[in-house]
């Protein structure tokens, strides 16, 4: 039993990291990206092969995943700088597909369908993760350190600016705000930071593959955001637990069959989604957030 609560808090604490991360461009900048998942995977993926290939750690992997997603975010903040609204949606979208087709396809570095197994522990100077209360630690203090830092860039003059152009892109500029560098730069450090959560995840499991890196998580994420409150820092995390939390709590009611848990899960989120957005359209922490945001 203890072994399948650490498992699952670890799960939760990476998807948290995820969720956080969407949240910036998505709460607090109004940029509606689909392809959040991308970012994950390429994180995993760069670590992966950076560990395995050149014998790095924990923390050198990272760095090396945060540097690559953060340049291939470009791809993705580029169209930023010229469409807004369903537009990027539309790019966001165009990236998530092409993104899946490279690594199903590229198996030098990707595996292919197959993915990659025998990952090597996380390793720090002196010592190597082996237990999984180790990585619930570690994904812990990588969501602490990420919220605390994200807490930072939204009260600073950053933040504002990025609340400013969510609000009212053209007043924003008017106002001499550099909407393309702001926009780009918010991509950026997103994606780099969803990164992490992809070196946790790949480290952890000892395994990747493309199935975890689908469309469908980037909904999934999306969900998380919305369900918790956009433009909260909380309400992401709680947005992950009620969702990651769901179907083990499935999975324990009385005469439910196991094989129809993934189509009620669904259900239930749409329902969710639907009576959050006619009830409490900010979330379900949405309101705490909501003056001192629209200040």
């Amino acid at each position: 039993m203890w072994a399948y609560l650490t498992n699952l808090a670890v799960l939760v604490s990476i998807n948290a990291i995820l969720a956080v991360t969407l949240n910036f461009v998505l709460g607090y900048a109004g940029i509606f990206s689909m392809a959040h998942a991308v970012f994950f995977g390429v994180g995993a993926y760069t670590a992966t092969l950076v560990a395995m290939k050149l014998g790095a750690g924990f923390i050198l992997s990272t760095l090396a995943a945060m540097g690559v997603a953060g340049l291939i975010s470009l791809a993705l903040a580029l169209p930023a700088l010229r469409v807004r609204g369903e537009y990027f949606v539309a790019a966001s979208l165009g990236l998530q597909m092409l993104a899946m087709t490279v690594f199903s396809e590229w198996k030098a570095f990707t595996g292919g369908i197959g993915g990659i197994t025998n990952i090597p522990p996380a390793r720090f100077p002196g010592f190597e993760l082996s237990a999984p209360w180790h990585y619930l630690v570690l994904s812990l203090t990588c969501l602490a350190a990420i919220m605390w830092l994200i807490a930072r860039l939204v009260h600073s003059s950053f933040g504002r600016s990025l609340k400013a152009i969510r609000d009212d892109e053209t007043a924003a500029w008017a106002f001499g705000k550099n909407v393309a560098v702001i926009k780009t730069m918010a991509v950026v450090l997103s994606s780099a930071l969803a990164a992490v959560a992809g070196s946790l995840f790949a480290f952890y499991l000892s395994f990747v593959n493309v199935e975890s890196f689908t469309l469908d998580t980037s909904v999934v994420l999306m969900a998380m955001v919305i369900i918790g409150g956009t433009a909260t820092l909380v309400g992401p995390v709680v947005g992950t637990v009620l969702i990651l939390l769901l179907p083990a709590a499935l999975s324990y009611l009385p005469g439910l069959p196991q094989t129809e848990i993934g189509s009620i899960q669904q259900m239930v989120y749409g329902l969710a989604m639907v009576l959050l957005m006619i009830f409490r359209p900010g979330g379900v922490f949405g309101f705490r957030d909501k003056p001192k945001d629209a200040a």
